[in-house]
């Protein structure tokens, strides 16, 4: 496999090159996500624990998004939506996670799963399976990304980060809030690039969109990873001073 990818991959394949680039971004963050664990106050570990599972998850991934992107030349589509129906739920955990000592019921965080496996179930069912009707499916799948989006901007869990009073809290739900907002609108983005009837349909090609998922992916997964990790070491920081 090894032999394979070396001479296979040449220097003009920019698609490649960011398919090993995402796989070690994500292996280091996972490899610094565990190894901070015991930097954190004890209720923090597992918000930790959970981002590097996330970027343990995607590492693995990727590896093999590598090898078939080398082997066959074409996008990787199912093992990316194995990868997102693993990784984009632990995301919404990490929500209840952070919420949890201010109020946050089970309810949130199952109903943020919910509507995290809608989304990714009807769009890869109107990507793959039903391509004739794919709008349909993407406007479906939409629902579920408005339902979080909703949550975590207007709904229960935005309440309960304003009624923390907790500036840093508050300043990192923010902080993951935008990038459910910006970092993933690439992917109805590109969902709407792949349609042959789409809206943007012809705008991006296909290598062009695989850049910019495997760009997006690591930064959305690392990144978000770094918000938790930055406000459990400040949390940890102010109950060590108390």
């Amino acid at each position: 496999m090894k032999a394979t990818l070396m001479a296979t991959l040449q220097s003009g394949d920019y698609v490649g090159f960011t398919f090993f680039i995402g796989s070690m971004a994500m292996l280091a963050a996972t490899v610094f996500f565990f190894l901070e664990m015991k930097s954190v106050d004890g209720k923090w570990r597992t918000s930790l624990l959970v981002s590097g599972l996330i970027t343990f998850i995607a590492a693995v991934h990727y590896y093999y998004m590598r090898d078939y992107w080398v082997q066959n030349g074409t996008s990787p589509t199912e093992f990316r939506y194995i990868d997102w129906i693993l990784t984009v739920p632990l995301m919404c955990v990490e929500f209840y996670l952070i919420l949890k000592a201010f109020g946050a019921r089970m309810g949130l965080l199952w109903k943020m799963i919910g509507y995290s496996v809608w989304m990714l179930v009807t769009g890869y069912l109107g990507e793959t399976v039903f391509r004739d009707s794919s709008a349909i499916w993407g406007a479906i799948s939409t629902l579920g990304y408005l339902g979080i989006f909703y949550e975590v901007w207007f709904g229960s869990a935005k309440q309960l980060s304003k009624n923390s009073n907790d500036p840093i809290l508050q300043k990192a739900f923010n902080t993951l809030a935008w990038f459910i907002l910006v970092g993933w609108a690439i992917y109805p983005i590109g969902y709407m690039a792949i349609e042959t009837d789409g809206l943007l349909s012809g705008v991006l090609s296909p290598n062009a969109l695989d850049i910019i998922y495997n760009i997006g992916d690591a930064i959305n997964k690392i990144g978000f990873g770094l918000v938790i990790y930055s406000l459990a070491i400040s949390q940890s920081s102010k109950k060590a001073t108390a």
